[in-house]
């Protein structure tokens, strides 16, 4: 069990005292820390929408300031692994009453192992959708009663996570019922213009379709 430690988080809201209407969560990756992705709110743009970007519990062995989701070096022995799941599964659940915002306007989005968390702890939830990028399945999904419908997002030439990763996750959330979306580009481990497009897009049909 954990103790009472909690997620910190980069919190950027609506402006000039507009509503939040929706939440978009962003995971970084391995090594990376909150402050990664947290450009991409200006750069997507949604209106309505607030961005919360966590940092990832534990330190990273090798990279100063950097964080981890767990130790992917021991993995698939980590030790970190549960304790992560339930510091992610906590702050999430801890969101509508600190926000306003359910979970059913909220969208969960992570790059690499964040991406790899995304899909682990926000499978289960009734969120709005959840985000994959260049991320990867770091377990067998079972059947769920309900689940919110899934984007994944992949780079050919990626030579940290391999392509197939991310096909295989396809491929197996679909299996057992996901509503998957799956669109690979001519990119590495990273996020190029066309995938943020894409992501941007994608949430816009999510909030229209809820």
């Amino acid at each position: 069990m954990t103790s009472n430690k909690t997620l910190a988080a980069i919190s950027l809201m609506p402006q000039k005292g507009e509503p939040c209407e929706y939440l978009l969560l962003m995971l970084h990756g391995w090594g990376a820390n909150y402050q990664d992705l947290a450009p991409l709110a200006q750069m997507l743009n949604l209106p309505g929408f607030g961005y919360l970007f966590p940092n990832a519990p534990f330190d990273h062995y090798q990279v100063p300031g950097g964080k981890a989701w767990y130790d992917l070096e021991n993995f698939p022995n980590s030790q970190l692994l549960s304790q992560s799941q339930e510091l992610l599964l906590n702050w999430l659940t801890s969101l509508p009453s600190q926000t306003g915002v359910p979970l059913e306007r909220t969208i969960m989005a992570g790059f690499s192992q964040g991406g790899a968390m995304t899909l682990d702890v926000g499978l289960g939830l009734p969120l709005a959708g959840l985000c994959s990028l260049s991320g990867y399945l770091h377990y067998e999904p079972q059947p769920l009663e309900t689940t919110p419908p899934v984007l994944i997002i992949h780079g050919r030439q990626d030579p940290v996570v391999p392509l197939a990763s991310a096909q295989q996750a396809k491929e197996k959330l679909t299996a057992i019922g996901v509503n998957v979306e799956y669109q690979d580009f001519d990119m590495a481990h990273e996020i190029q213009p066309p995938a943020l497009e894409l992501l941007q897009d994608y949430i816009k049909r999510i909030i229209v379709n809820s």
